[in-house]
């Protein structure tokens, strides 16, 4: 699933994770594939379901996760 990189870094400002926040924006892609990309999002500590419940139209329950 692609999901954007400025959703990964909202969730993180959210939890006050400004450090992490800042890093992602700098290591991560534009757009961040979460398979792909899965060793990178455990790092900063997002879990994709998380993530992907949060998107716009309920993303994460149509995919299941």
């Amino acid at each position: 699933m692609q999901i954007p990189k400025d959703k990964i870094i909202e969730l993180l400002r959210d939890r006050g994770q400004d450090d992490k926040a800042d890093q992602a924006d700098r290591e991560l892609p534009d757009q961040v594939d979460t398979e792909q990309h899965a060793d990178l999002l455990s790092k900063f500590g997002v879990d994709p379901q998380e993530l992907a419940a949060k998107l716009p139209g309920g993303v994460g329950d149509k995919l299941g996760l």
